[in-house]
């Protein structure tokens, strides 16, 4: 390696959290590949500044060109669909409650709190409702009726208080987008986020009343990701094909509460990370699905991990925000 320290040494370190010391402060992207080989759980790893791809590479698992399944990450991309809804006027305001376009989902002795649930509670992981994540996920889709399911457990707090992630919320979210538009969630994907980044997605998961889960097992390649990204980054567009409005993306970026992650913030489905003295925004999947964007550094970073196994807090995540913050982010002070 070329910051100083020996892959052993450097990977104990990330695996700590910890950043590396500045006599082996990384001076090029190859160290981030060297680690990212190291690490038995990441398949690929790609880094792009100022809108190219300086380098990718797939150490494990599928090609950097092959679509997969890039878990929570699609609650990021179904937030991009909420902002082409709102864009359109399918949907008034992030304010609108969602129980008009649930209708007969809507379970007649939900708690009365239900029809206070807004499009920005179900983004901001605020709607009150019952959690059905993590060791509740596996019971709540082995059910007859996802929606009339989530609707139906008793809140567990007011809507617009308490953070508590689900992908219920943003299966319910994607029922209303569907519903508002008239068309498939799969059609919505492939309209508004396909076209203009010139990818394609494959029907992915579907409840037992067929509608496509919201938030879950799209299915992305790690360069469409990038592209994704990049669009973000650069205020919404994609080779003059606009995915999104700068408006939303401020808005998607502003912090609502408190994450999972100590000190790291969640807006509309984006983590908010201060690190290296920039601000990072990212996408976050099951197992370690990730796309980072850090547009003060004219940096976006996407990686690809086994989805089969977790990516805790203290543990494979932890890996990934170091390999960010005490390799890749370290470079770009210098690279720009």
């Amino acid at each position: 390696m070329r910051c100083g320290l020996s892959r052993r040494t450097a990977l104990a370190l990330l695996g700590a959290g910890l950043a590396l010391p500045a006599h082996a402060a990384p001076t090029t992207f190859d160290d981030a590949f060297t680690l990212a080989r190291q690490v038995d759980q990441l398949h690929s790893l790609l880094i792009g500044l100022d809108g190219k791809v300086i380098e990718a590479r797939a150490f494990r698992g599928p090609s950097l060109d092959t679509a997969v399944n890039v878990k929570s990450v699609s609650k990021t991309l179904l937030s991009c669909l909420a902002g082409a809804a709102l864009e359109r006027g399918e949907i008034p305001s992030l304010d609108t409650p969602v129980a008009p376009f649930l209708k007969r989902l809507i379970p007649r002795r939900a708690d009365r709190r239900v029809r206070q649930i807004t499009v920005e509670h179900l983004l901001a992981m605020q709607s009150g409702l019952a959690p059905f994540a993590g060791p509740t996920y596996g019971g709540w889709v082995s059910g007859k009726h996802w929606i009339f399911d989530a609707l139906a457990a008793p809140m567990q707090a007011d809507p617009g208080t308490t953070r508590l992630y689900s992908t219920a919320n943003t299966h319910i979210l994607g029922a209303v987008l569907a519903n508002a538009a008239g068309k498939s969630l799969l059609d919505l994907a492939n309209e508004r986020i396909g076209a203009p980044l010139d990818i394609a997605f494959e029907g992915w998961t579907r409840d037992p009343q067929g509608n496509y889960l919201g938030g879950n097992d799209m299915r992305i390649s790690p360069m469409g990701m990038f592209r994704f990204g990049e669009a973000y980054r650069t205020g919404g567009t994609w080779q003059d094909e606009t995915l999104t409005t700068p408006a939303w993306i401020d808005t998607c970026w502003q912090p609502r509460t408190m994450a999972d992650v100590p000190n790291h913030q969640y807006g509309l489905t984006w983590f908010l990370w201060d690190a290296d003295g920039v601000r990072v925004n990212y996408a976050r999947g099951y197992g370690g699905q990730m796309i980072y964007v850090v547009p003060e550094r004219r940096l976006t970073v996407c990686i690809t991990s086994n989805p089969g196994k977790p990516a805790t807090v203290n543990g494979h995540l932890k890996t990934l925000h170091a390999l960010l913050s005490g390799v890749i982010l370290p470079v770009t002070r210098t690279a720009l």
